[in-house]
């Protein structure tokens, strides 16, 4: 784990989950906010965005004071939960209301987005998460004018 990540349970007091303890997490106690924000962190040796959104996750919880909880989920449990949480990309910061996915939000982003998008997941009509269609390209190694 690297430091940054490191600090987001030391320094900011934020849990750490998984398959076990997601469940209880999700689930709010009296006075806290009903939206969460997880972060799949990947391998910061692999992925040095990682370290970014680890930075950048504090101070979105400070953008939306008592709007949202977060944690961080265990690196040997993001494989079981990444399809639970639509999560395709590492590192990825998912917007839940209670088990409910409300954005995936992939890798660092421009701070506007951030916003925009958090503010959208806090709306009472916000829908459930949609991920992108995929299109896929091909090529075609015959080419009809050759």
């Amino acid at each position: 784990m690297s430091a940054l990540i490191a600090a987001l349970t030391t320094r900011h007091g934020l849990p750490v989950v998984d398959a076990e303890t997601l469940d209880t997490f999700l689930t709010p106690a009296a006075g806290e906010p009903q939206h969460a924000l997880l972060f799949f962190t990947g391998d910061p040796d692999q992925r040095s965005d990682s370290g970014d959104v680890a930075v950048v996750l504090p101070e979105l919880l400070a953008a939306f004071p008592g709007r949202y909880r977060a944690a961080v989920v265990a690196r040997p449990a993001e494989a079981a939960l990444k399809a639970r949480c639509r999560v395709e990309v590492l590192p990825s910061l998912v917007v839940l209301r209670g088990a409910s996915v409300l954005d995936v939000l992939p890798r660092i982003r421009d701070w506007s987005d951030y916003l925009d998008r958090l503010a959208a997941a806090l709306r009472p009509d916000a829908p459930d998460y949609v991920a992108p269609s995929r299109i896929e390209i091909t090529a075609n190694a015959r080419r009809a004018d050759a």
